[in-house]
């Protein structure tokens, strides 16, 4: 029996070449998965920060617009966000601290007053446990100081890295436009219209995601700040930013944020702040989902719940929290793509079925009085 043809020596060495170079360049995304996390970061801000910045050059010289707008990101929020949170935080903190033992003496109480908690109490002694514990940590109130220390590192890497964010989308803000024509210019004339309307169609879908993700966030904040403050819950101010800010994670950010406050509403007027925070929240959640964030989004890309989940899981997945604030966005413009590449194909095969029909003057009318046609 004889072999069947054996593939060359060249085949071989352009198959493993493949198989080399795709490897290495796995490991080499894989290692620098950050500085490429921060260049997505980096795009994602430039585009949607790319609208105010038009609007505001218009009135004045470009450079100075995106100066405008990148002040009012570094230092209006951040300040604004800190002269909101911190002054609360540390005089609400101690006092909670302070009042501990108090809270735990009113749950003692309520569970002395329900039959079925007391019977529980009585088998694993839990109020006595909670007392111990709440009677140890207004003593602890000095370990704050090492516990900060501890967490400086983590801030200053994290400033470092939002600092390097924040110039790069600079860099890409400004010379954005002239990459995009260079890009675009490289494609054969007839490929370049379609290009340039899927990047205007993927930036319009990113800045309107994040405008309206930012207006449910602050709607959100706003509403848990009124909510907070009718029951008396302390740090109505700081809980509030805490639930615009995890509203902007999909799916997911909303509940956690919700579950958070819920175990600080238990040291407000138990248990009743719990039980209205919590039907507060679930009605919420439903007017969120249902009104408030379509409506606000209905003028971005509209992506299946599907593709949504895959991309918060995958986005979760490869960046962690960043990934999935920029997953749904992403999915969205890789849908813009497909389809227009969908209708490319389409009118590709549309053009090879229909021949064109033209007249041809130098030749004689046919037999019935019809001129002859050529392909």
């Amino acid at each position: 029996m004889n072999p069947g043809p054996q593939p060359s020596v060249r085949t071989v060495a352009r198959v493993v070449a493949v198989v080399v170079t795709s490897v290495l360049s796995l490991f080499l995304i894989y290692q620098l998965r950050q500085p490429i996390g921060w260049l997505i970061a980096a795009a994602f801000i430039a585009v949607a920060v790319a609208p105010p910045v038009n609007r505001l050059s218009k009135h004045m010289p470009r450079a100075l617009a995106v100066t405008v707008v990148y002040l009012g990101v570094i230092v209006l929020i951040p300040v604004g966000i800190g002269a909101l949170v911190i002054p609360p935080m540390v005089t609400q903190g101690t006092a909670l601290a302070r009042d501990i033992p108090t809270y735990a003496q009113d749950l003692t109480d309520f569970v002395e007053r329900n039959k079925r908690l007391r019977k529980l109490d009585e088998k694993f002694d839990l109020t006595n446990e909670v007392k111990k514990a709440a009677a140890e940590v207004p003593k602890k109130i000095g370990d704050a100081a090492s516990i900060l220390a501890d967490v400086g590192g983590w801030v200053i890497s994290s400033i470092f890295a939002a600092v390097n964010v924040l110039i790069l989308s600079i860099f890409m803000l400004a010379g954005g436009r002239g990459w995009i024509d260079g890009i675009v210019s490289l494609r054969p004339e007839g490929e370049r219209e379609r290009l340039r309307r899927v990047l205007q169609k993927t930036a319009q879908a990113i800045s309107g995601y994040v405008q309206g993700a930012l207006a449910v966030g602050f709607i959100a904040g706003i509403a848990t700040f009124l909510v907070l403050t009718i029951l008396g819950v302390s740090f109505a101010a700081p809980l509030a930013v805490v639930a615009g800010v995890f509203s902007l994670i999909p799916m997911i950010g909303a509940t956690i944020a919700a579950i958070i406050i819920g175990l600080v509403t238990l040291t407000a007027n138990f248990p009743t702040a719990t039980i209205v925070w919590a039907i507060w929240a679930i009605v919420y959640q439903q007017l969120e989902n249902n009104i408030i964030q379509p409506q606000i989004q209905k003028r971005t890309v509209q992506v299946q719940p599907i593709v949504v989940l895959t991309a918060v899981l995958f986005g979760s997945a490869l960046l962690g929290v960043l990934g999935a604030i920029v997953a749904i966005p992403l999915a969205a413009s890789i849908q813009i793509m497909i389809q227009e590449w969908w209708d490319w194909r389409k009118e590709q095969r549309v053009g090879a079925l229909v021949d064109p029909v033209v007249e041809d003057p130098e030749l004689p009318p046919n037999d019935d009085g019809g001129d002859l046609v050529t392909a």
